[in-house]
């Protein structure tokens, strides 16, 4: 609403770059707080999710300063590079899993290592686009206050255009499937790491840094997805494109599902029993001198306590925890299964997101898209809050199978959705020339 009413775009995005400077700052420096951390990481997630409201505005402003001809290779383009910073993120936290933990500044009031360094490179990356805006950007539109809208003939520039009433169904319509499809992304972001560990022995590190290469090629294949969208757009519609994306995404999920009898391992199910030998406090932490080995491996959640030739060492768990039941009925997702999932499901996701936000900037025509932009990235914003818990509830209660049927489940109906409303699902169509009246 801000860029709508001032019809400039640069106050609200310094604004909103600052903002999200200063959540990834606080985020970055979370180890220096002495208590109640977790209470400033939601503070720090709240104010980058605000800071994230810039991306509306720049999609509104796109619309505006593009003409329909030009506009789906614009919006292309930014949403590529938009869902390959979803995509590559975790491939920036492989790539800095050397810096390791605690790092190599460890301070009292500075901290760098492999958890705050994302922090850090978020809070430069906008700080860069602040520069950018305030010395390089240069604003332009052609539509709005004394311009021509791009999609009223050129002839009637001396003209007042007459817009067509908005198709407020096909606006909600295309609300509902980006929220389906961010949604479905959160598998992604949520289980990738703790699912690989659980399937195939990962350690933490292992699977950091495996998922994040994993991702990297994701990546790859998204960019070149990217780049040969314009050319199919020459033979297809964005509805269709949008289509062709689900299913291909549906077909990725659907080879995700676990099949076989190969089932996961529990993290002590090689263990062997050990006789109980009393240790020294100081051996391991939170153990008292009448704890036995026996008691650390059912008191220690992420690693073993392990003798050797009479020292005490530290082996971190694979496998399954011991809480999780369904590794005992669920088959194992093959890791070439795995792989080949994700590449297709690389192929269908930006393919259908860089569809539906050309089709709804199509579908809202010539009038200012600021507003309209935000609710679409809101309710994609809805998904990734209200996903990553659903998600992660479903997955650690009933496994991967229900998990991923449930994912189909919902691309099912983001696919019977765009099929039921295909004839609303339109670009913008102006008046009649009779509609526009003359200016006096």
């Amino acid at each position: 609403m801000w860029s709508n009413l001032r019809k400039k775009i640069k106050e609200p995005l310094i604004v909103a770059l600052t903002i999200s400077t200063l959540a990834n700052l606080m985020y970055a420096y979370l180890m220096t707080f002495p208590s109640d951390r977790s209470w400033y990481m939601f503070v720090s997630r709240i104010f980058t999710g605000v800071g994230a409201g810039s991306i509306a505005v720049a999609r509104g402003y796109a619309a505006g300063a593009t003409t329909l001809k030009e506009r789906t290779g614009v919006l292309s383009s930014m949403s590529a590079f938009q869902s390959i910073g979803y995509i590559i993120g975790p491939a920036i936290q492989a790539a800095v899993v050397p810096i390791g933990y605690p790092g190599p500044a460890d301070f009292k009031g500075f901290h760098f290592n492999l958890y705050t360094f994302p922090g850090f490179l978020s809070a430069l990356a906008s700080i860069i686009n602040i520069i950018l805006l305030i010395f390089v950007f240069r604003e332009h539109r052609i539509d709005g206050s004394g311009a021509v809208p791009s999609s009223m003939p050129a002839s009637m520039s001396n003209s007042v255009a007459v817009l067509a009433p908005l198709d407020m169904i096909s606006v909600v319509v295309c609300n509902f499937i980006f929220y389906i499809l961010l949604f479905q992304f959160t598998i992604f972001e949520t289980i990738s790491t703790p699912m690989s560990m659980d399937m195939y022995d990962w350690t933490k590190s292992e699977a950091t840094l495996y998922v994040g290469i994993q991702m990297a090629v994701g990546s790859v294949i998204c960019i070149s997805v990217f780049f040969v969208i314009n050319k199919f757009l020459r033979k297809y519609s964005e509805r269709k494109m949008l289509l062709i994306g689900f299913v291909i995404s549906l077909a990725g999920y659907f080879i995700m599902l676990p099949w076989g009898h190969d089932y996961p391992d529990y993290q002590d199910a090689d263990l062997q029993p050990m006789t109980a030998k009393p240790i020294n406090a100081t051996d391991a932490p939170g153990v008292t001198s009448n704890d036995s080995v026996t008691t650390l491996l059912s008191t220690v959640a992420t690693e073993v306590y392990v003798t050797t030739f009479g020292v005490l060492t530290t082996v971190p768990k694979r496998g399954c925890r011991d809480d999780i039941t369904w590794c005992q009925n669920v088959p194992r997702i093959q890791l070439g299964q795995y792989i080949a999932a994700n590449a297709v499901i690389s192929v269908g996701y930006p393919l259908s997101f860089v569809m539906i936000f050309t089709l709804y900037s199509k579908i809202l025509g010539p009038r200012p898209q600021g507003t309209m932009m935000g609710w679409l990235t809101a309710s994609g914003s809805l998904a990734r809050a209200i996903g990553p818990i659903v998600v992660s509830y479903i997955y650690v209660y009933y496994g991967p199978r229900v998990t991923f049927i449930g994912v189909l489940g919902i691309i099912v109906l983001a696919i019977t959705l765009s099929i039921a409303f295909y004839k609303r699902l339109v670009p913008y169509k102006p008046p009649a020339p009779s509609a526009y009246g003359a200016i006096n």
